[in-house]
């Protein structure tokens, strides 16, 4: 009976951490309709600076705190809000998701410059180290007193300021109409801000707060940001309003994390038991989506409208493709080593993006998995047909769409963020239980996958340059087929879902066959760019499917412009052009993501369209601020066809 409370013990004080993280995401998205993906980020942050003030520079802990906590981190949100934020009221979630991303990588990058390569482990004591209580027989540090104490007190008097006072009711109103929150005499920005101020800190101090808890191992960048996730599925349970269902839900989540970490040893295999702290929370976030009635998940704000970009013609993109196709073998040359591999490796990638392109560009279904269906195509790959072969590009393709299929099935009645949120637990599902399973992948964690055959080619004799020349002309095909989707009726049925799933069904259309369509062929098509680029680096690891990396290269699509294959095009480059680079600059100045991210979030919240906006190639370029006639509205194209062939 101990053992039970002292299980209970630990899942409630880390579940009470996991509730300050979603409390911070509620009040965000609560006050301002966005959905910080970034939050993770900012309590990394903060406990990082709460060890350099605390530890190495030998602050009082109570300044240091009082410093993060009432000033750096109420700065922060308002820099955030102001500089940010405030161009994109009104905007798509992928848009708004796409900024707080790129402040994730901000974040980590700044992290990673300043204490990412520490010569000893950095350890943050805990408060009131060497003081504690006995609760029904159970030691109880002042610590894990006062993580439940303060996520308790945060919770109650949150709930009684947002519905008790002014301001709290303010700040809710101005999501849903800042206009007529302004005709009362109110400052809609200002209450925005406020609302990012809240936010931010509440993330700050959840950072803080679970810093001690790490142990001898000391603080890790990567590792406490994606803690964020644990946050993302109690503010779930919360429906992202409910805070005493958000404190509910994280509680919960802590104590069944404590009680399968604490009684499964022993009934389950080990390779299992190790990947449960890790899986627990996607688990609990992905059941949260499905229970929950779709009537609940109600996003915030009002449903913004925007018509869709100009589509590159037939004769168009055939030339740009063959255009790009010689540029490739005119260049190609004039690489080798490292340069010839990072280009190979982008090619394959930016199918990769293409299928982005098609799935969040075109129809408006945020995946943050995409790097997953890479990896399920280079993992068949590799077990069909040797691990190199026609038939097991063929079984790659197939695999991955019919992956895509089964997320797409229990996510049809999700959309926009709550979509996001689904596949962001499918991809950490499946890199801790599939990708990171020694059991499937080996002790060393990663297969060898071989090059596919060429006609007069011996096999396994394929070049870097010849599998770089076919990487690029299969990008070239890829792209020309998805613009010929786009110009047919498949292509106008899926601008029409993005731009109103009510009117796509009141047509007499299915929005669900629709959404599974889409995800299949994205799928697959990502799934070919795995098998491409696991042959080139010859094999597939864990490390090739990492959530930073899927949620990198979709912001870096969007930078570029997610609705065009010259987007796509430059966000594979980029992805796999950028670490290359970076390695030849000093360690200060060597995140060129995260430079990269900041520039290109500015971008983004001034031009939604991204840079290339509705070209296919440099020819096509149109500058962030001018605008063409677009299209008539698919919506009223499809009604057209329908009404004439009643006719």
């Amino acid at each position: 009976m101990s053992a039970f409370w002292s299980y209970t013990v630990i899942g409630i004080v880390f579940g009470s951490v996991y509730a300050i993280t979603a409390t911070g995401l509620v009040v965000t998205y609560t006050t301002t309709g966005v959905f910080n993906f970034a939050q993770g980020a900012v309590g990394m942050f903060a406990a990082f600076s709460y060890w350099q003030l605390t530890v190495a520079w030998h602050w009082p802990p109570l300044v240091a705190l009082a410093l993060l906590l009432l000033v750096g981190a109420p700065l922060l949100g308002a820099a955030v809000e102001v500089v940010l934020m405030r161009r994109l009221y009104g905007a798509t979630a992928d848009r708004m998701l796409m900024v707080t991303l790129g402040l994730l990588l901000i974040l980590v990058g700044v992290a990673v410059a300043i204490w990412g390569n520490p010569a000893n482990p950095q350890i943050v004591p805990p408060f009131f180290a060497g003081h504690s209580v006995t609760i029904a027989g159970v030691v109880v540090t002042w610590q894990q007193l006062l993580v439940v104490l303060a996520a308790a007190a945060i919770a109650l008097t949150l709930r009684v300021f947002f519905k008790r006072f002014r301001a709290g009711i303010a700040m809710r109103a101005v999501v849903d109409d800042p206009e007529l929150l302004a005709l009362a005499g109110a400052s809609p920005h200002r209450i925005a801000r406020h609302g990012w101020m809240l936010g931010i800190s509440l993330a700050a101090l959840a950072g803080i707060l679970l810093a001690p808890a790490v142990g001898s191992t000391g603080l890790n960048v990567d590792t406490l940001t994606l803690l964020v996730i644990n946050g993302y599925a109690a503010a779930v349970v919360g429906r992202l309003r409910n805070l005493p269902l958000t404190f509910a839900g994280g509680l919960a989540l802590g104590l069944a994390d404590a009680y399968a970490i604490g009684y499964l040893p022993g009934r389950l295999p080990d390779s299992i038991v190790s990947q449960i702290p890790s899986v627990m929370p996607i688990v609990f976030l992905f059941i949260a989506l499905l229970l929950i009635p779709a009537a609940r998940l109600v996003a915030a704000g009002r449903l913004p409208v925007h018509m869709p970009a100009r589509v590159a013609g037939g004769r168009e993109s055939v030339a740009g493709a063959i255009l790009l196709v010689a540029a490739v073998a005119v260049v190609s040359p004039l690489l080798n080593g490292l340069a010839l591999s990072s280009v190979s490796q982008g090619f394959a990638l930016g199918i990769v993006a293409l299928s982005l392109v098609l799935l969040t560009g075109y129809a408006g279904q945020v995946s943050l998995c995409q790097l997953t269906f890479l990896g399920v195509g280079a993992y068949t790959m590799a077990k069909v047909g040797g691990g190199g072969s026609w038939w097991g590009l063929l079984a790659a393709v197939g695999v991955s769409a019919a992956v895509g299929v089964l997320v797409a099935l229990p996510a049809i009645r999700l959309r926009g963020l709550y979509l996001a949120l689904a596949t962001l637990a499918f991809g950490e599902a499946a890199y801790y239980a599939f990708f990171e399973n020694s059991s499937i992948f080996g002790t060393g964690g990663s297969l060898p996958v071989g090059r596919l055959p060429l006609p007069g080619v011996p096999s396994g004799s394929v070049s870097d340059r010849t599998e770089l020349m076919m990487i690029a002309v299969t990008f070239a095909l890829c792209a020309v087929g998805v613009l010929w989707l786009r110009r047919g009726a498949f292509g106008r049925r899926l601008v029409a879902l993005n731009d109103s799933p009510a009117a796509f069904a009141t047509l007499g259309m299915s929005p669900a066959w629709t959404k599974v369509a889409v995800f299949a062929l994205s799928a697959g098509m990502a799934g070919l760019g795995g098998v491409l680029y696991a042959g080139q680096q010859g094999g597939i690891g864990g490390s090739d499917v990492l959530l930073f990396s899927s949620l990198t290269l979709l912001l870096l699509v969007s930078i570029w412009g997610i609705r065009t294959a010259s987007g796509a095009l430059a966000g594979g480059l980029s992805l796999s052009v950028l670490p290359v680079a970076q390695a030849h600059l000093p360690h200060a100045l060597a995140d060129l993501t995260g430079l990269a991210a900041g520039v290109g979030i500015i971008l983004l919240a001034r031009s939604p369209e991204g840079i290339f906006g509705s070209g296919w190639f440099p020819t096509r370029l149109r500058l962030p601020f001018t605008t063409e006639p677009a299209p008539a509205c698919p919506a009223e194209e499809i009604a057209e066809e329908r009404v004439g062939a009643v006719g």
